[in-house]
């Protein structure tokens, strides 16, 4: 296990139980106590955890963990979920991608379809994104025009926010917009843990003609801080076969089409 898959399943822990002891994290990572108390110092010193005396604790904001630090969790899935999402897409389309882990998957998946790189008239791709890391996924990788929201960047996500952002977006019209969320509900609607990024994602929803949520099977049923859209708004969500019977069925009893993937 290298540096990073450690530190990403040592926070993964701390997020689980918000406090662990060196002795306990060296035995579930099956590496030396020496180990875990580099990594926790080295955690420590970028502010993502606090160190104790034996161990370390959580710093209250695991539920926000920066993007590069966010485990391989569900990582399968995910790019099952990105190449169905990437399926929705037709050529010749303007199509809205925010951040995240499975967004990132769709991003993977439309760049290499050779019926949108192709480059013929009518059918190169336009992405609208508030992301940089998807932007630089989609510009080394394909040939789409590729537009990017301004803003003040947010590095736990890579995603701009705020008016500047803003601005743009309420200047475009998207054909769909793919969203990737923190938790989407029946009752409660899509979300995310940010209000900055809700906000922008709110706008992308509002641009869009259709509205296409991503989100795997541990998302759903769930809860966020800051609201995105209502259930109503959403035309298509796009999950994971490990999604419970019981709520894809409350999800398509509420007009939205479900698909496994």
């Amino acid at each position: 296990m290298d540096r990073y898959a450690r530190w990403n399943a040592l926070l993964e822990l701390l997020a689980e139980s918000g406090r662990v002891s060196v002795e306990d994290a060296a035995e579930r990572l099956d590496v030396s106590q020496a180990t875990i108390r580099r990594d926790f110092d080295q955690l420590a010193q970028q502010q993502m955890i606090t160190r104790t005396r034996g161990g370390a604790v959580a710093n209250g904001v695991s539920y926000d963990l920066p993007l590069r630090y966010k485990s391989a969790k569900h990582s399968a899935e995910k790019q099952r979920i990105g190449e169905a999402a990437a399926g929705l897409v037709t050529p010749g389309t303007v199509v809205g991608l925010n951040g995240g882990t499975t967004v990132t998957e769709v991003a993977r998946a439309l760049a290499v379809r050779p019926d949108l790189n192709a480059g013929g008239e009518g059918s190169q791709l336009t992405v609208v994104t508030n992301a940089l890391n998807i932007a630089n996924e989609l510009l080394v990788r394909s040939r789409m025009k590729i537009v990017v929201a301004g803003g003040v960047v947010r590095p736990q996500s890579f995603e701009v926010v705020g008016p500047l952002g803003g601005a743009l977006l309420k200047e475009v019209t998207l054909d769909v917009v793919l969203l990737g969320v923190d938790a989407v509900d029946v009752e409660l609607g899509a979300a995310s843990h940010h209000e900055g990024e809700a906000a922008m994602n709110s706008l992308m929803v509002a641009r869009a003609k259709r509205v296409v949520v991503i989100a795997d099977s541990s998302k759903l049923g769930g809860h966020a801080f800051a609201r995105i859209c209502p259930i109503t708004k959403i035309e298509t969500l796009v999950t994971d076969s490990g999604a419970p019977a019981g709520t894809v069925a409350r999800f398509r009893e509420a007009g939205v089409h479900v698909i496994t993937a």
